[in-house]
């Protein structure tokens, strides 16, 4: 059985969740823009919880929806966001996007994502593990559709995706009038390729600020870029 991982102010169960806590989504939780003060959240897929639950700690926002389609994850999640000291705030909605996209009430003021990215090539035996990994479960496409469709018309879209999809993303955005303003890229070591791209789109179109990151100097040994994001969560650090 998995251990429930602990963070600074919240605990996270994952023993019935196919993608467990990574560095991805707890770099996108600690990073997702909050100088628009947002109302309303929503994280779609939302797994464990995790980026939902440092959204909570992060902000005053009075509604943080999530959406999660594989049940086993779905449950885990509410339990996670119960147990938490922001439960009043917090709330999953067992659905797909689709689903969810066909009847918006009011939109939201920041909507972040995780997205699963790996290739159809890696596919195992275990479904609830490629649903949570792989594209074709959420296409890049049907993502930018519906958070256009989602997102309110001064808000923010936040998620991370391989370096190498940066390109073709944001010009997938660019179709449905989202436009990146702030891009980090992120890459394991000085000497290292970059990995990951960080990114947030809004509807207006402006020159967008580019960061970099740097999660080590060696193994275990943390840049202070990467202890200044993540040191509000991560228990040691």
């Amino acid at each position: 059985m998995d251990k429930p991982f602990e963070f600074k102010q919240f605990t996270v169960h994952q023993d019935r969740c196919a993608m467990k806590i990574g560095t991805d989504g707890v770099l996108l939780g600690a990073w997702a823009p909050l100088s628009h003060h947002p109302f309303s959240i929503l994280d779609i897929g939302t797994g464990t919880g995790v980026i939902a639950l440092q959204l909570a700690q992060r902000s005053t926002a009075t509604l943080i929806d999530a959406l999660e389609i594989d049940p086993d994850a779905y449950e885990q999640s509410v339990e996670n966001f119960e147990r938490s000291p922001w439960g009043d705030r917090l709330f999953c909605y067992h659905a797909s996007l689709d689903e969810f996209t066909e009847d918006p009430e009011e939109p939201y003021d920041l909507i972040v994502s995780n997205p699963p990215f790996y290739s159809a090539n890696y596919k195992t035996s275990d479904i609830a593990r490629d649903t949570a990994r792989f594209n074709d479960a959420l296409p890049f496409s049907e993502l930018i559709a519906s958070v256009s469709v989602l997102l309110a018309q001064d808000g923010l879209f936040a998620t991370i995706i391989p370096y190498s999809e940066e390109a073709a993303f944001i010009a997938l955005a660019s179709e449905v009038n989202l436009f990146p303003n702030k891009i980090c890229r992120v890459r394991g070591t000085a000497n290292a390729p970059i990995k990951r791209s960080m990114l947030a789109f809004s509807f207006r179109k402006k020159p967008a600020i580019l960061e970099a990151l740097t999660i080590e100097t060696e193994r275990h040994n943390y840049t202070e870029d990467y202890k200044n994001l993540v040191s509000d969560f991560y228990l040691k650090m």
